[in-house]
């Protein structure tokens, strides 16, 4: 369940031993230009026993990645052993707008941050060169010649934190099924996740190591288990605006990968008309123009046998995870949907 760091924060978090009680198997906590998730993040683990506590997502830009490991290996401490490092590109909003960086590299990056957190995990004194982080920094790119490679002081707990990462693109999913613990697509559809991913999720799988377990597949979602006919126009409101907001706001023209993912899944046209009428801010058309397909696709929303069939499609495609927000209008009813969901995935 990913926590909202909008709003309700501290009163999600107070009663998180509710959700803890019914089940609840891991708890993501948001970061994009919020709250820093770490200060936080501690915080939960003081309140909480069992749950594993994700990030979803520090972004590989505004953290090196030998900070990226001191941070994941001091959260897996506190936590004894209960952390999950999700980490993402993000965007060139977030990155160049809020923290000022150069948004480039992606990929490359990905690659280099993975292999420079799992080097300090091991307390491996850290060198690393290559094209996005030199460590030591040399004196061919700038440095003093007076660093020297390094060693995490403390133990951590595991030499192995899992990393999980958040991807949309076919190589960035293709990275993740190669080297990551971990995959967290965002709008996924069970029905087409293999002409959206299948050829980039098979292509990484043929390169993963051998001494990595499989990947997990983490599917963010929504639930809300009701056959209360104003309850259900309520909880398929909030998804319909939910992706009217990533596909439609979420990026500038040509550079929205939500939109992108739209396209994949069949449903171009409609990605365009809702892109249009979003930025025109025609908010509410936006919404009223999510394909039918795409809205009951990718939520949980419905009567108690409807949710356990699409819980059973998302298994199906591949899930290991349910990333699920509940949408319930009160804290006992979300607790419960909650509850009901750990039953239909058990």
């Amino acid at each position: 369940m990913p926590l909202n760091y909008a709003s309700g924060f501290t009163e999600t978090v107070e009663r998180l031993r509710e959700y803890e009680d019914v089940g609840l198997d891991v708890i993501l906590l948001p970061e994009a230009y919020s709250f820093d998730s770490v200060s936080q993040i501690g915080f939960i683990a003081a309140q909480t026993d069992r749950v594993e506590i994700a990030t979803s997502i520090l972004n590989i830009y505004s953290r090196t990645p030998t900070l990226l490991a001191m941070t994941a290996a001091g959260i897996d401490y506190i936590s004894g052993g209960r952390f999950i490092l999700g980490i993402g590109a993000s965007g060139p909003q977030v990155v160049e707008g809020f923290h000022g960086l150069k948004y480039d590299g992606q990929l490359g990056r990905t690659r280099e941050v993975v292999e420079i957190c799992r080097k300090v995990w091991k307390r491996e004194p850290v060198e690393h060169h290559g094209r996005y982080y030199d460590l030591p920094l040399t004196a061919e790119r700038g440095g003093s010649g007076l660093g020297k490679p390094l060693k995490i002081i403390n133990h951590p707990v595991r030499d192995r934190i899992p990393i999980v990462l958040a991807a949309l693109g076919p190589k960035n999913v293709e990275q993740a099924a190669e080297f990551c613990d971990g995959w967290e697509p965002i709008f996924y559809l069970p029905e087409r996740a293999h002409e959206a991913f299948g050829e980039a999720l098979a292509a990484g799988r043929a390169k993963r190591a051998a001494d990595l377990a499989p990947l997990t597949i983490s599917a963010d979602t929504q639930v809300l288990i009701t056959e209360d006919q104003d309850e259900l126009a309520a909880g398929l409101a909030v998804v319909r605006n939910h992706l009217a907001l990533y596909i439609g706001g979420m990026g500038a023209r040509g550079k929205n990968f939500y939109n992108e993912l739209a396209g994949r899944y069949g449903f171009a046209e409609a990605a365009s008309e809702i892109q249009d009428l979003y930025l025109s801010g025609k908010k509410a058309e936006a919404a009223a123009a999510i394909p039918e397909a795409l809205l009951h696709g990718v939520a949980l929303i419905g009567s108690a046998g409807h949710v356990a069939e699409r819980v059973a499609a998302f298994a199906e495609s591949g899930v290991t995870t349910l990333n699920a927000t509940p949408i319930a209008a009160t804290h006992e009813r979300r607790v419960e949907d909650i509850a009901r969901l750990k039953e239909f995935v058990a």
